[in-house]
């Protein structure tokens, strides 16, 4: 069931039966000469239609993260972590206001994670301090994180996943979208590893967008398994979440 698909009377229905929905959040951000700038976003959204075709409720997407250190790369966009956490704050409490308790964000975004934690801790010392009753349960969970995922990324790619533009990120959006795989020669083939600032240390620092990753190991292969256990990693907490 979406969301962006449905009815009011529909969704009023639905929260006779549950009070859960789950929101995907990524970034829209450089993933290096063959990653899609909406990768961050388009896998929790990939993931997300899966757990829609179980009966679960998805919200619409919020693709439009924390990527400030990206601004180098021409198409890369962000919002400040004030008006991140806004965002989150005001999407929570308009699902809350109508009966919505657990709200489940399925992020793709390593860089969202800080602050939409910061705004959940909003919400609540909000709840707190108005004396109001705590039924309201929200979790951030990273994709990319689940036990299955991990573990079929070690086999897969071992240390060359890298932390950004990532064979196994590449893999699930070609998976989902085979138009879009790119052949693009790396060099060199594994990126370096390092800190990052601001977006003009990043360019220098890492000049195509990745780091650490060996991109050119992604395979449309790779993203039919990443997605299958993703997915199922994904039904597994969730429906944990909802006890």
């Amino acid at each position: 069931m979406k969301l962006q698909l449905s009815t009011w009377p529909e969704i009023e229905k639905y929260l006779e039966q549950s009070r859960g929905i789950v929101i995907p959040i990524g970034s829209t951000e450089q993933h290096g000469p063959t990653g899609l700038i909406g990768t961050d976003a388009l896998c929790p959204e990939i993931i997300a239609e899966g757990m829609h075709a179980e009966g679960i409720l998805i919200g619409p997407t919020l693709s439009i993260g924390m990527a400030q250190h990206h601004l180098g790369f021409p198409g890369s966009i962000t919002l400040k972590p004030s008006t991140l956490m806004a965002v989150v704050v005001d999407v929570v409490g308009s699902l809350a206001v109508q009966g919505f308790e657990r709200i489940y964000f399925l992020n793709g975004h390593g860089g969202n994670i800080a602050t939409v934690n910061a705004a959940f801790a909003e919400v609540y010392a909000e709840s707190s301090l108005s004396g109001q009753a705590g039924g309201l349960h929200l979790k951030l969970a990273n994709w990319f994180a689940g036990k299955r995922v991990t573990r079929l990324s070690r086999e897969l790619f071992g240390d060359a996943e890298g932390s950004h533009a990532t064979p196994s990120e590449i893999s699930l959006t070609w998976h989902a979208y085979p138009d879009q795989v790119r052949d693009v020669p790396l060099d060199p083939e594994r990126a370096p590893e390092g800190p990052i600032r601001d977006a003009s240390d990043y360019r220098k620092h890492f000049p195509d967008g990745r780091i650490g990753a060996e991109s050119g190991l992604a395979r449309r292969e790779h993203g039919r398994k990443l997605y299958e256990a993703a997915l199922a990693d994904a039904l597994e907490d969730y429906h944990g979440f909802l006890v």
